[in-house]
């Protein structure tokens, strides 16, 4: 009889810890189409040029790992593109590559950049109404800029690396027994000549919650703005905003 009981009572505790298992432990993986605005431009110089981008498709993609060990961090790994191409007609002047660009020419650009983060974070608050998210990201940011001119066919290329240290946060808002939310979450440094910041602002709802899986529609707005001065001999001031959309799956 006590054999039984203990049974009972073991089957029972591990259908509550299975029912309860995503407050506890979880990984999350997503995907997001993000309309990209691009905007600004680039030089060897300080002295940037402002070209005309493309509107383009980018993609960004996602896992998290949230766990409960005290004083260790979550973990989160995040990889973004930013590529653009576009024609100007340059109003002024600039270098790039060691070649000059005659205000009045007609130019190509190509844009193929990589932005990848690997967050360290601590979720301070974490419940049905409000989660507040803490930590560290490091942003690796991996480019590839070319000008073309049309008429000479002077080009001028550059590669540029490296990783950026920024301060991370996440708050999230829910509306309990609805599956809708509200997020807003974001990276930034500004330091020395160079100022950096990536941040999403969004709406989501939870359309599949069961004990195996959730799955979770977005529907937002994100901002990527890149000032460095002198990364690898690249100046570059641009910005790249629009609408995305995303799927999150949460294990």
């Amino acid at each position: 009889m006590k054999k039984s009981l203990l049974v009972a009572a073991l089957g029972c505790a591990l259908v509550s810890v299975s029912s309860h298992a995503d407050t506890i432990a979880g990984v999350y993986v997503g995907a997001q189409a993000w309309q990209t605005d691009t905007s600004g431009g680039f030089a060897d110089t300080n002295n940037t040029a402002n070209f005309s981008f493309d509107d383009e498709t980018n993609s960004s993609v996602y896992i998290a790992l949230e766990h409960p060990v005290p004083f260790l961090p979550n973990v989160k790994i995040n990889q973004t593109t930013l590529d653009n191409s576009g024609v100007t007609t340059l109003d002024s002047s600039f270098t790039f590559d060691g070649q000059l660009y005659t205000a009045n020419s007609e130019v190509a650009t190509d844009i193929d950049l990589t932005s990848t983060d690997l967050i360290l974070y601590y979720e301070l608050f974490d419940n049905d109404l409000v989660s507040f998210d803490l930590g560290i990201n490091a942003k690796y940011i991996d480019g590839a800029l070319l000008v073309n001119d049309r008429a000479s066919a002077t080009q001028g290329s550059a590669d540029f690396s490296g990783i950026v240290p920024m301060a991370y946060s996440k708050i999230q808002v829910g509306l309990p027994f609805t599956g809708l939310s509200a997020y807003a979450e974001g990276s930034y440094l500004s330091f020395d000549d160079h100022e950096l910041s990536d941040y999403q602002v969004a709406v989501a709802y939870s359309f599949i919650e069961s004990i195996a899986i959730d799955m979770t529609v977005q529907l937002g707005y994100r901002n990527v703005t890149v000032d460095i001065e002198d990364l690898d001999d690249v100046y570059a001031d641009m910005e790249f905003d629009g609408v995305f959309a995303g799927l999150e799956l949460h294990f």
